[in-house]
């Protein structure tokens, strides 16, 4: 009993990264691994509902829940951003071993939290019924749609707190206990989804239970994590207030990249709503595909992520050299991924895609997204790469204004035209890479023809006073 007491509390003690030492190779891969390993579980999440939902559910359930992921970015986007920023800040203060406004930081970034939930829910709640009606979904679908999105919102405190918290432990270095408490409540998610959909027949309404449950899980176990925290990286419910200039920095970092993530799901859900306009076969198949893209992905998302922390916590502690060559290592990291995961999918697209899908017609449209885009996929790499080393430096404005104008103002005027002169299933696939490689060029200005290091250093200085 003594020893399984020992080994809970030191499982519990602090295993932050200090990501300013030692060979940046090393750092950058201790870092991803374990944030590969806890997306990989995150992904699991949407999985599981989709897989339990195709095999043990129909054609029109599966359409639901595959045509949901763009709806729910729209608005839990939004506090994704703002954690994002928090985390920003937390890192750099971690990096410059203030101690004080670390802890500042992470109460703040906690209250916000709180507060972008009860947003969120109300939002979702509300706007729910009018998105799904403007996005053309059949009527044999929408009422499915409905109850799936109504659970997930009503439980949305759950999934914006879970991501609060592993921001805060992401930005002091830590990703591994948030992996395990991932994998933990993964596994209740696909044991929930077996027990009330195959097992209860609940339909969507099981699969939507089963996320909330299995995500506030994890979200418990990581504010027990930090709960548990003696030190000035801990939560405490006694100094849980906003300090304004803090505020004001996450707000800052946050609201761009919040921004971005919102109005570019405006963006995706009017091509959603051109996908619907092709049928059941056809939502289906781009649902299997994004599926696909979001495993996929995977690698090149956790470097993506890695970056800002990284850069963040070098120009914290003043190693600008150190910054720039990790970033344009991970870049380079990230644009060889991209070329051989799209290589993979193009390749294989048929037998991936029939893991989620069997219909024939859904498997012919799942393909044409499968062959356009991932061809692509070094191009999008090199932007989320980018936009990962803009936002450490505290430059979340840039991502924000070329994925807006790219993703959401481009995208939906060419969605709008083309489709009206081609109208084929391939002419909303080729959406993706021309506007991928517009943001690539504005990235390339930024980083290659302007010193993004010097800025972060004026910041401090005016920050310091």
């Amino acid at each position: 009993m003594d020893g399984l007491k020992k080994a809970i509390s030191s499982f519990f003690v602090k295993k932050d990264m200090n990501m300013t030492e030692g060979p940046i190779i090393g750092a950058l891969v201790s870092f991803a691994i374990p944030f590969f390993l806890g997306q990989l579980l995150q992904q699991l999440y949407n999985v599981a509902d989709a897989w339990v939902i195709g095999n043990f559910a129909d054609n029109a359930s599966f359409a639901a829940v595959s045509t949901g992921g763009n709806l729910i970015f729209l608005i839990i986007g939004f506090c994704n951003g703002l954690a994002l920023g928090g985390s920003v800040i937390i890192s750099r203060y971690f990096g410059a071993e203030d101690k004080q406004n670390v802890s500042r930081a992470i109460h703040t970034n906690v209250l916000m939290g709180m507060g972008t939930s009860i947003v969120s829910t109300t939002a979702g709640l509300f706007l729910v019924p009018f998105i799904l009606r403007m996005m053309n979904i059949p009527d044999n679908v929408l009422p499915n749609s409905l109850t799936y999105m109504r659970i997930y919102f009503a439980g949305s405190v759950t999934i914006v707190m879970y991501n609060v918290f592993t921001s805060i432990l992401r930005a002091l270095g830590d990703t591994v206990r948030p992996l395990i408490f991932l994998a933990i409540s993964s596994v209740t998610n696909v044991v929930l989804d077996l027990l009330f959909v195959a097992v209860f027949h609940w339909g969507v309404a099981g699969a939507a239970t089963a996320t909330v449950i299995s995500q506030g899980l994890s979200a418990a176990l990581c504010l027990m994590l930090l709960l548990r925290r003696k030190d000035y990286t801990g939560i405490r419910l006694s100094e849980l207030k906003f300090y304004p200039q803090l505020m004001k920095d996450c707000l800052l970092q946050g609201i761009p990249t919040g921004i971005q993530n919102t109005v570019i799901s405006i963006g995706n859900i009017v091509i959603q709503s051109n996908i619907n306009a092709f049928g059941e076969a056809a939502m289906a198949g781009h649902g299997a595909y994004m599926k696909l893209e979001g495993f996929a992905f995977l690698p090149i998302t956790c470097v993506s992520m890695t970056l800002p922390t990284f850069v963040s916590q070098n120009l914290g502690a003043k190693k600008y050299d150190r910054a720039k060559k990790g970033a344009f290592l991970g870049i380079l990291f990230g644009v060889l991924l991209g070329s051989l995961v799209g290589l993979a999918i193009i390749v294989f697209k048929e037998p991936l895609l029939g893991i989620f899908i069997k219909d024939a017609a859904s498997i012919e449209f799942g393909s044409v997204f499968a062959s356009i885009p991932p061809a692509f996929y070094c191009i999008l790499s090199y932007s989320h790469c980018s936009a990962g080393v803009l936002r450490g430096s505290g430059k979340s404005i840039v991502p924000m204004i070329a994925m807006l104008l790219s993703w959401c103002v481009i995208r939906i005027t060419y969605i709008t035209i083309a489709i009206q002169y081609i109208p084929e299933f391939s002419t909303i696939a080729w959406a993706y890479p021309i506007t991928w490689s517009i943001t690539t060029v504005i990235f390339s200005v930024f980083l290659f023809f302007t010193d993004w290091t010097k800025g972060f250093e004026k910041k401090v200085r005016r920050e310091k006073g």
